[in-house]
């Protein structure tokens, strides 16, 4: 699970004076379809009853497919590359960097077109969101029954303007998240069919078979994925991460950390940092986690073998589930495997 720090009180006291009346005002109707002023929906979309069954097990009931969908980014950003922009109202996680531009996280979506919640852990605007008037939040799940950056101090009050959605990511292969957010764009009227899509998903299978062909012939390599702080190396635990846990199934080798703590990661101090041999190493490429240019000062990193070799490669540990999101991230690792030598 992706490193973030503790999480921060949403809303202080003496400010949400008028919330009550949002609440009020918006709850109920957040419920329904398309209010007047909507843009009407496209497609299969834009007719009757509208259901979706997230991986809570929870079914969402609308009388039409919601037109002013919140999202988590990484989810808003995949929902985008399947053809649901036009749905998308909000979104909440990492969405800008302190220069103003687009976080990773946020792929193309053009971050000017949504209102931004929160850009950090624990931030969520919940009068924005009132004033938003939605219909459907959606986000990931780390954990079973937990929606990702969804600050727990407000998610009763939030879960009462709106239905929410999680979609589960961790314990599953990348195949199941993706074939889930594309089940959800279609639901909210994108055209899957569109060249576009088609050939998303086209190079992203392509992308798959080279890794696997190249898996089989740089056998022996270890991959090491891994999140870098102040203080300490993260070492994933390939089993529980969709694109790792795939990539496994591909053939990559990838090193399993012995003592894994909280079910995602092991902690090694830097002091710890050579515990495990690897031939390449992924790094978290998040704008929340240190990268090479800020590990120099890092002598066990920069006796890593594999630093020295210069086989180090970014890592985005949260993959936008979309065939366009991730068909570049399995070119990349083919590419890197492929050139990699044995140094470990």
């Amino acid at each position: 699970m992706p490193v973030q720090p503790s999480r921060r009180t949403l809303l202080a006291a003496g400010g949400v004076a008028g919330l009550g009346a949002l609440l009020a005002a918006c709850g109920a109707g957040s419920r329904s379809g398309p209010g007047s002023g909507d843009a009407a929906a496209s497609g299969s979309a834009s007719r009757g009853p509208w259901r979706f069954t997230d991986d809570r097990g929870t079914t969402v009931s609308l009388p039409q497919a919601p037109a002013r969908v919140v999202a988590y980014t990484g989810t808003a950003a995949a929902l985008h590359d399947f053809g649901a922009a036009d749905r998308l109202v909000g979104v909440f996680g990492p969405t800008r960097l302190a220069d103003g531009k687009a976080d990773p996280m946020a792929g193309q979506l053009d971050v000017s077109q949504v209102t931004v919640l929160g850009n950090a852990w624990g931030e969520f605007d919940l009068e924005k969101y009132a004033e938003l008037r939605p219909q459907l939040l959606v986000t990931d799940m780390w954990q079973p029954k937990q929606l990702w950056y969804v600050p727990d101090a407000s998610k009763d009050k939030i879960a009462a303007l709106a239905p929410t959605a999680g979609i589960s990511i961790a314990n599953v292969q990348l195949p199941e998240p993706l074939r889930r957010h594309e089940e959800l764009a279609g639901l909210l009227g994108a055209d899957l069919t569109a060249a576009s899509v088609v050939a998303a998903k086209q190079r992203f299978q392509q992308a798959v078979e080279t890794l696997r062909r190249t898996a089989k012939g740089r056998g022996g390599l270890k991959v090491l994925a891994a999140s870098a702080s102040a203080d300490l190396l993260y070492v994933s635990d390939p089993a529980v991460y969709p694109d790792l846990s795939y990539y496994r199934s591909l053939g990559v080798d990838l090193v399993t950390p012995n003592k894994v703590q909280g079910g995602f990661f092991e902690p090694l101090s830097w002091e710890n940092a050579d515990t495990y041999g690897a031939d390449l190493i992924l790094l978290d490429s998040r704008s929340s986690a240190l990268q090479p240019k800020d590990l120099t000062g890092k002598p066990t990193w920069q006796r890593l073998p594999a630093v020295r070799a210069g086989q180090v490669v970014p890592w985005l540990s949260e993959v936008r589930f979309s065939y366009a999101g991730c068909a570049p991230l399995v070119e990349q690792l083919a590419g890197a495997l492929d050139r990699a030598k044995k140094v470990g």
